[in-house]
């Protein structure tokens, strides 16, 4: 290579007119007027318009004949201003053009299979397939850049503050439980198998043990399941653990990272402390604990209005121990035809209710197939409720408390969503907390951890471990933006004889718990510090804040949704030598 960068195809302006340059990069478009050739050089910086004059260079023809786009090539030449009305004002370099002296071809290029561009239709497996070639796009690479902005923003706040960055393994020890981990077989161990961890959990405890009071990592973690869009089978998150510590201290400690985050990522500051909301009422207020707080639309309950009701879709919900509650859209009634309104049947069918009843709002009655079951009183006491005026459409759902909630959740994030209710580029977060420590497990019949069955209760509600355990709460806490779950940690159990009483709640004997945990518990024995901590989902993160659709579109080389990888064709076989080295026949499946 004889002509090496002196600058790159983003920097150069109006000031460098009349300096000699060298620029590298690859071809993105080549326009022939005759005796001028114009190309647009790109790299990852930007992109500068470079002209070559075959008439007074005729050394150059030759080789300005041979490019085509995406070549790779190296070119030296003066800068000067473009000529008067060809000044292109979106372009950073828009002022100024490249009058090439010399050029060379450092390579190159078959044509792409779909254009380099982010303006691009190509389908996604096309891109995946070509994923180094989807990278080149500039928007693609703006994602990734900005990725490594906000990974470097969290590292400068933890080292500043304390924290030690401490990997942890990778080949771990299998554990039956939680999400389903990858396998590895052990050569030198044939018959056992390592697991690939899906979270440093264990080990950020021990760590704490170990007198590490203060531990970071921005680690790699692995799950074997099944894929959704905002799921990959390999992810990454920033792992926290602490010592001596409460939940203010870990929730102060993580509001200054994301502020951080903010700040140097988007410009934006954020107003600390942030919000925090008790499940019990995020439930209530939104059917989902993970509310979005950018739109209102607050679920309403009904139950004092219809309690004495003799419509029976009311009075059946609330004898079962149920609930009627309803949100309300306003100014949406006659947006709503009677297809639209069916087809939200379907969509709180999906969850478990049995369907929505709609009321609108008219200049002096209301418009419902329910009106001729309610009374004068209860349509009166609902516009009151509601604060309903003309042409508001209020949509109840009646039943299982639970159901209830969730499907008016998914309700109000359909309408927000279908009405362009929320607004682009705002970022609202909170803090959920009090979660229950434990969930009832209608498959196993038994109770199970909400979190996990480290995550400490709450000393007030210890008492009731004794007598009504699924009342116990959990000194657990959920960060929530834009209704999505950044991640979520917990004060840990640091006692054994805690730890002992859960497993005993969870079903876990005493053998099972040794064989499971065994070196965790023994760790307890030799004095473990009050500690606790927080995982957060950098993809996700990187999502929300670069407004990309999924983590698939964040991640630099992502899988599909059946975990395969489209350009190196992963997973594929492997050869009877190596199958034979671990000891492994492999089944056909049936």
């Amino acid at each position: 290579m004889k002509l090496k960068r002196t600058h790159t195809c983003g920097e150069l302006s109006a000031k460098n007119t009349g300096s000699s340059v060298i620029l590298n990069g690859w071809v993105e478009t080549r326009r022939d007027h005759g005796g001028l050739v114009f190309v647009d050089l790109r790299d990852r910086y930007g992109k500068t318009q470079v002209v070559f004059s075959t008439e007074r260079n005729k050394d150059l023809h030759e080789k300005v004949n041979q490019l085509k786009l995406e070549y790779v090539i190296a070119v030296k030449g003066k800068v000067e201003p473009r000529p008067e009305g060809t000044v292109n004002p979106k372009l950073a370099t828009g002022e100024i053009e490249i009058n090439a002296e010399e050029l060379e071809i450092l390579n190159e290029a078959k044509t792409t299979p779909f254009e380099i561009s982010d303006s691009i239709t190509s389908a996604t497996e096309l891109r995946l397939k070509y994923r180094y070639l989807d990278i080149r796009r500039p928007s693609v690479q703006r994602i990734l850049i900005q990725r490594s902005e906000i990974i470097k923003a969290l590292r400068d706040y933890y080292g500043a503050n304390g924290f030690v960055d401490v990997e942890t393994p990778f080949l771990v020890k299998s554990t039956p439980g939680g999400a389903r981990n990858y396998l590895v077989p052990s050569r030198l161990n044939h018959g056992s198998f390592y697991a690939l961890p899906e979270s440093p959990q264990i080990y950020k405890q021990l760590l704490m043990l170990a007198g590490l009071d203060k531990y970071y990592q921005i680690v790699k973690c692995l799950r074997d399941e099944d894929l959704r869009a905002d799921r990959q089978p390999e992810f990454t998150q920033l792992d926290v653990e602490m010592s001596f510590v409460d939940i203010d201290d870990v929730i102060k400690t993580t509001e200054g990272a994301v502020a951080e985050v903010f700040r140097k990522s988007l410009g934006i500051k954020l107003e600390l402390p942030l919000q925090r909301m008790e499940y019990s009422e995020a439930m209530s207020k939104y059917g989902s604990d993970k509310p979005d707080l950018r739109f209102g639309m607050q679920l309403v309950d009904l139950g004092d209005i219809v309690k004495k009701s003799s419509f029976k879709v009311f009075s059946d919900a609330l004898s079962n121990g149920g609930a009627v509650k309803g949100i309300k859209v306003e100014s949406a009634a006659g947006g709503f035809s009677r297809k639209n309104l069916d087809d939200l049947n379907v969509l709180v069918q999906g969850v478990g209710a049995k369907g929505v009843l709609w009321i609108k709002y008219e200049e002096n009655d209301i418009n419902s197939p329910a009106k001729k079951f309610l009374t004068p009183e209860e349509i009166a006491g609902f516009q009151q409720k509601f604060n309903a005026k003309k042409d508001d459409l209020v949509l109840i759902i009646a039943g299982p408390l639970k159901i209830t909630n969730l499907a008016l959740g998914q309700l109000r994030l359909h309408i927000a969503n279908k009405l362009n209710l929320i607004k682009k580029g705002e970022f609202k977060l909170c803090w959920v907390v009090e979660f229950p420590l434990f969930e009832y497990s209608e498959e196993e019949k038994k109770l199970v951890s909400s979190h996990h069955p480290f995550t400490s209760p709450k000393v007030e509600d210890m008492p009731l471990l004794d007598t009504e355990p699924a009342k116990v709460r959990a000194r657990a806490y959920d960060l929530v933006l834009n209704g999505v779950e950044l991640g979520g940690g917990s004060i840990r159990i640091h006692r054994q004889d805690m730890q002992k009483k859960i497993f005993s709640l969870l079903g876990i004997s005493d053998e099972e718990a040794k064989e499971k945990f065994g070196f965790l518990l023994e760790a307890f024995e030799y004095g473990a510090p009050p500690h606790g901590g927080i995982a957060l989902g950098i993809d996700r993160f990187v999502m929300l804040l670069t407004g990309a659709e999924s983590i698939r579109d964040v991640i630099a080389f992502p899988k599909t949704a059946k975990a395969v990888c489209l350009m190196t064709n992963a997973p594929s076989p492997v050869t009877k030598k190596q199958l034979d080295e671990l000891g492994i026949a492999v089944k056909e499946k049936e």
